[in-house]
């Protein structure tokens, strides 16, 4: 007996300490949840604080709650909005830009930002922006603003585009590695890493014609908004400008006119309460703020229901289902099947920001477009910052082509790569046999490398898709295969270029197609109601991944020299992820590599095959 209560005693502390675990888990998790959701509180009044300590996208990547510290992504249209909200609301008197850890963005997103921005000074509300190192994506959005303010110790350092890529082809030899190598376009440059140690000429042309393009047209915004700036004289000669100060970099920045006041950010804190009022707290240097959040929070982009349908294609065009910042093919579908069957659509608009990626899963998303078409919606393109290769093959299946003319388009080619390892072997002195059925079997063989059949079979495939490509491009753009093949080949153009080629119909904003979708469908201006076709975030990441929202987490340095730090790491870092796209993706891709990436954000890379690849050629 006396056993038999012990035991009893044992399993009732057992239960208590799991009642007690339990109610600890519970009230833990429920502590995260209210911290972790955005609430719509705080002031309505004063100045739009809008600090910007991240990268601008087309569409925020899934927060991972368990990844650990990531930067916040900012999605262009949500800004696009909290400005012009700002612009309306008569009890928001200002707007406070902090670029200090701005993370960049792509050309045409910022353009769009910088025009909001100039529609909130238009109202009669002043733009003041702050930042220790101003590079050239910061510059390209703080010069739209009023003031331009930047730290005594800070800089302005513009570089314009251009700079070295990695080629591997020696390092292959070195390895024993055959890049087997099938492609379609004379531009089509996103191979050439696999098979050469320099750049062709052709592919010099190309991109050389794009940076020229690019770089006229952020000069030209960037002069239309500091008129009375020395813009070319600092860009072109940086050293003679700082020498003229005694070394002093922000009174070169100011003497230059790029800059209008000196001071760190407790002296820009104290203008913004100037401006509209001294915060709450009292604390020195506070003022009235309108939190960018809350503000979002109050007055949604990404509501619910609407007759004008969005659908956005963002990121690399993969097979399946993905996450947001990828375009899936099965994910884009589902919700544009969803969208029509939830809501009264009278048209959609694509918002397209892709440099491409799998053909058969751009070919998937252009034929669900093709089916909305066909159901009697008109369908306008709006290309953002890029839509090229993959990402041009869906704009096809639209009746009009909306892009910008910093847009980066084009690259209708097709290519494959297959990584072979016989000459690794033979190095190795380790050999590859075996036996076959058909000419096929075993094939692609990456021991012993293709067989011509092998190799035949693929080319043969590529060439048939780029024909595929070229037929689309043809019908949609009522012009000649011939023509189409003249001006494809994978060149990779810019908005104006690829306008006067016939390959975009005008240049406009998505807020443009949208109202050209909505003329098409004969709805007034005044009910136009845009819906976002994106699926909803799961719970777990609608409770953990709203903490990204609030707390946004970050390791940049606002040091104007780390910002020139970050590139040798971005080119590291990308020369890895385009390995593993290559040799990890589809089989046979529309891809633009030419493309320059979205940002370049400073972080861990896992890398993968070239990772391994450089380890081996270091002997370790």
């Amino acid at each position: 007996m006396t056993f038999v209560r012990g035991l009893w005693k044992v399993v009732v502390a057992i239960k208590d300490g799991l009642s007690l675990l339990f109610l600890i888990l519970f009230f833990g998790l429920l502590y995260v949840i209210l911290s972790a959701t955005p609430h719509a509180g705080g002031p309505t009044h004063g100045a739009l604080a809008l600090t910007i300590d991240g990268p601008i996208v087309e569409q925020p990547a899934e927060v991972n709650p368990f990844a650990g510290p990531a930067p916040r992504e900012y999605r262009r249209a949500e800004l696009v909005h909290a400005l012009d909200v700002a612009a309306q609301d008569p009890r928001i008197q200002a707007v406070a830009l902090d670029l200090d850890i701005f993370a960049g963005g792509r050309q045409t997103a910022i353009s769009d930002i910088g025009a909001a921005i100039r529609r909130v000074r238009e109202a009669g509300k002043r733009v003041v922006a702050y930042a220790t190192a101003y590079d050239d994506d910061t510059y390209q959005l703080a010069a739209q603003a009023d003031e331009v303010w930047l730290n005594p110790m800070g800089a302005v350092i513009i570089a314009g585009p251009g700079g070295s890529n990695l080629y591997y082809a020696g390092l292959l030899e070195r390895l024993g590695i055959t890049a087997n190598i099938y492609r379609v376009g004379t531009f089509k440059a996103a191979v050439e890493p696999w098979s050469r140690n320099d750049m062709s000429p052709e592919a010099r042309q190309a991109n050389q014609a794009l940076a020229d393009a690019l770089w006229s047209q952020w000069q030209e915004e960037v002069g239309r908004a500091r008129p009375n700036a020395q813009l070319a004289a600092y860009i072109g000669a940086p050293g003679d400008a700082i020498q003229r100060t005694n070394g002093d970099m922000a009174e070169a920045a100011r003497a230059a006119g790029l800059i209008d006041r000196i001071g760190d950010k407790t002296a820009f804190k104290a203008r913004m309460a100037e401006l509209v009022g001294g915060g709450e707290d009292g604390m020195p240097g506070s003022f009235r703020a309108v939190l960018y959040d809350s503000l979002l929070i109050r007055t949604p982009l990404l509501g619910r229901g609407g007759n004008i349908g969005v659908l956005t294609v963002a990121g690399e065009i993969v097979d399946g289902e993905a996450g947001p910042g990828t375009a899936g093919a099965e994910t884009i579908v589902q919700a544009l099947e969803a969208g029509l069957r939830d809501n009264r659509l009278g048209a959609l608009v694509v918002r397209i920001d892709s440099p491409g990626g799998s053909a058969i899963a751009s070919e998937r998303i252009r034929q669900a477009i093709v089916n909305v078409r066909a159901r009697g919606l008109p369908v306008m393109i709006s290309m953002g910052s890029v839509a090229a290769s993959g990402g041009y093959w869906i704009a096809t299946g639209g009746e009009r082509i909306f892009a910008e003319p910093s847009t980066i388009t084009g690259s209708i080619g097709v290519f494959g790569v297959l990584p072979s390892f016989e000459g690794a072997l033979r190095n190795l002195n380790i050999g590859a046999d075996g036996i076959r059925t058909t000419p096929l079997s075993g094939e692609p063989d990456i021991l012993r490398g293709p067989s011509d059949e092998a190799d035949r079979f693929l080319q043969m495939g590529v060439e048939g898709t780029y024909r595929r490509f070229l037929a689309l491009v043809s019908e949609a753009r009522r012009l000649p295969v011939a023509r189409v093949d003249e001006i494809a080949q994978g060149r990779v153009w810019d908005g104006g270029t690829a306008r006067q080629l016939g390959l975009v119909d005008q240049f406009g904003s998505l807020e443009d197609a949208i109202r050209a979708a909505a003329e098409r469908a004969e709805i007034p201006e005044g009910n136009i109601q845009p819906v976002f076709l994106e699926p909803e975030a799961d719970w777990l990441t609608r409770w953990f991944g709203g903490s990204a929202r609030v707390r946004s987490q970050t390791n940049v340095s606002p040091d104007p020299f780390a910002r020139l730090a970050r590139r040798p790491q971005a080119l590291i870092r990308r020369a890895l992820d385009e390995a593993e796209m290559l040799l990890g993706g589809a089989a046979i891709q529309a891809r633009c590599l030419e493309c320059p990436p979205s940002y370049d954000w400073p972080g861990e890379t896992e890398g993968g095959s070239l990772s391994w690849l450089l380890r081996l050629a270091g002997g370790r």
